[in-house]
């Protein structure tokens, strides 16, 4: 559905090193890597739990500058691995991803099955995935890296690289992914389970509330 490749380690290797050492320190075994091949800084997690996962990672993140906000990102999808929550959002997406698919074999009729079977699909998304779930993935991620403050300031930063750079898919993809990436589309306004940027990050600085006196010690 997203065009993933598995990433080889020898093309990123210290991105395969942090896998490796988030996993080890949150029990878990190491899931399969891809990257996707999007500008827009992104990483999901997908499969059918433990024993078969795997954790995507855009282009776009590949390139950020700070490595710490990488491993960040990737701890937050290790966190999903770690509290069970990735069969329950594959499953999840991929029957509504269905459904919105469906929608589109109709021809002329498309638009109106659109507005009967999106609503249904979204529907069934909220019901079995709840935004609690992303709370604790950014505590878990905050421990597995010893500082909150690294998985903040990159919620912050792929925040605003969804103002600059579009994102393409399906819109029901939109559980999977570590913040929604769709901006402002309205399909994918419908299946946004995220809780706002602002309110995580605010979350996350509060792990450490010292941190403002210590930058100005700095």
């Amino acid at each position: 559905m997203l065009g993933g490749r598995e990433l080889p380690k020898g093309e990123a290797p210290a991105v395969h090193s942090a896998l490796e050492r988030l996993v080890l320190k949150a029990g878990v075994a190491k899931p399969k890597l891809y990257v996707l091949p999007h500008g827009l800084p992104v990483a999901l997690s997908a499969g059918r739990g433990a024993a078969g996962s795997a954790v995507g990672i855009s282009r776009g993140l590949l390139e950020l500058p700070v490595p710490g906000e990488v491993e960040a990102v990737l701890a937050h999808e290790v966190a999903h691995l770690r509290n069970r929550d990735v069969l329950v959002q594959t499953v999840a997406v991929v029957i509504g991803a269905t459904l919105v698919e469906l929608s589109r074999v109709g021809g002329w009729f498309s638009r109106a099955l659109l507005y009967v079977l999106g609503p249904v699909a979204a529907s069934f998304v909220h019901l079995l995935l709840s935004p609690k779930r992303e709370f604790e993935a950014d505590k878990l991620a905050a421990e597995l890296c010893g500082t909150p403050h690294g998985l903040a300031d990159a919620l912050v930063r792929l925040e605003q690289a969804t103002e600059l750079v579009e994102f393409k898919a399906s819109p029901a993809t939109e559980p999977l992914y570590t913040i929604n990436p769709f901006g402002a589309d309205k399909l994918a306004a419908m299946f946004n389970t995220h809780p706002p940027v602002g309110e995580r990050v605010s979350r996350l600085r509060g792990m450490d509330p010292d941190w403002r006196e210590r930058l100005r010690a700095a």
